[in-house]
């Protein structure tokens, strides 16, 4: 009986030791990840911010494969319901270092709803997208980037559009999308896209090589305005003014 709880011991020390060791490995690989990302001056270099709104849905994962596979760092405007619906593709994609932002609860146009309304379904997605991640995402994509007062007091936070629209959700086509994101992404551009359609995330590989040779680092959209932090309440396009060669 002594002998087997020696052995025991032994081993609960020697898992504990790998378990210690992976977990180390673990932070330090996200801890080289996040200082890599945070050691990029957008005011220095060719920065883009690749954004992805509608989603989580099934293919996000496969997504999420090919960013990590080329360690691109991406943001994602997540609409409420699909989080509900996918709350580990979320957990994984903030795990992997993405920024996750608020795209609303079921993607109406919120210019057509009641303050009370507008607030009910901004909270709603908040809620989820912090069930998922434990954080509150902290800025907001009106659907359709139809905005008003009313939307922009309810959003309390800064609201993100975009500079390059890639119209991928119209043409469905994968060459014209890596075509269009090589040849009209300045530094500093947000890019929208839509990781909802195959097509999208067939063309990421692509989108990714085209900008590489020509020079851009891939940003989240607080990178690619840091060390400033944008304003609550107003609209949000592209950061193109920040690069000085």
């Amino acid at each position: 009986m002594h002998r087997r709880l020696v052995i025991s011991a032994v081993t609960v020390a020697l898992c504990g030791s790998t378990l210690a060791g992976t977990a180390t490995s673990a932070s330090a690989t996200t801890e080289d990840a996040t200082t890599t990302a945070a050691a990029v001056d957008c005011r220095r270099v060719k920065c883009v911010a690749l954004t992805f709104d509608d989603g989580p849905v099934a293919d996000t994962q496969r997504l999420l494969r090919i960013l990590k596979e080329r360690n691109v760092q991406v943001t994602f405007y997540l609409v409420g319901k699909n989080v509900q619906r996918y709350p580990s593709t979320v957990r994984t994609a903030a795990a992997a270092g993405h920024q996750i932002g608020n795209h609303s609860w079921d993607h109406a146009d919120l210019t057509r709803l009641s303050s009370a309304a507008v607030k009910s379904n901004i909270a709603r997605a908040d809620t989820a997208i912090k069930r998922a991640t434990g954080k509150k995402p902290t800025t907001f994509r009106a659907p359709y980037g139809a905005q008003n007062a009313t939307v922009r007091a309810a959003a309390a936070r800064p609201l993100v559009h975009w500079s390059v629209d890639t119209l991928d959700w119209k043409y469905r086509d994968t060459a014209r999308l890596i075509r269009v994101v090589k040849a009209d992404t300045r530094p500093g551009d947000i890019v929208l896209m839509h990781d909802i359609h195959k097509t999208t995330v067939d063309a990421v590989p692509g989108i990714i090589n085209g900008l590489k040779a020509r020079g851009f680092h891939f940003v989240t959209v607080d990178q690619l305005f840091a060390p400033n932090r944008l304003p609550s309440g107003k609209v949000t396009y592209h950061n193109r003014a920040a690069y000085r060669p």
